[in-house]
């Protein structure tokens, strides 16, 4: 097990935090908190970033209608979306157990920046 993908898993679980705080904003708290769904998505990263891509449309869509700083976190959350994919392809393997600890790590420690800037504005 190297380095380079542990910290890919990582990166994998920073943008399903980013798709989960997305999605907070925009209808509250949602299924992608639940342990089972976490489990696909590292199990088969890029298969269910395809999926969470297809949501993020009604996402934004809902959390801007909502205006104020919930519009404007949205557009943000957004952007980011879109750097936290990474520049390269996504791997289909099934993880290794320390892929999935990173995946867990980078998932925690990005929830907890969203819970710091936008915490007040979505149930996470």
């Amino acid at each position: 097990m190297g380095q380079a993908e542990n910290d890919r898993a990582r990166e994998y679980g920073k943008l399903h935090a980013a798709f989960r705080m997305l999605e907070a904003l925009a209808v509250g708290k949602g299924e992608l908190a639940e342990p089972a769904k976490r489990k696909r998505t590292i199990d088969k990263p890029r298969q269910e970033v395809s999926a969470l891509l297809r949501d993020t449309s009604e996402y934004i869509l809902l959390a801007r209608e909502k205006g104020g700083d919930r519009a404007k976190a949205a557009a943000q959350l957004y952007a980011e979306i879109a750097e936290l994919i990474a520049p390269e392809p996504m791997y289909s393997k099934n993880p290794t157990g320390d892929e999935k600890a990173a995946f867990e790590q980078g998932y925690e420690d990005q929830i907890g920046r969203y819970r710091d800037r936008w915490g007040g504005l979505a149930s996470l």
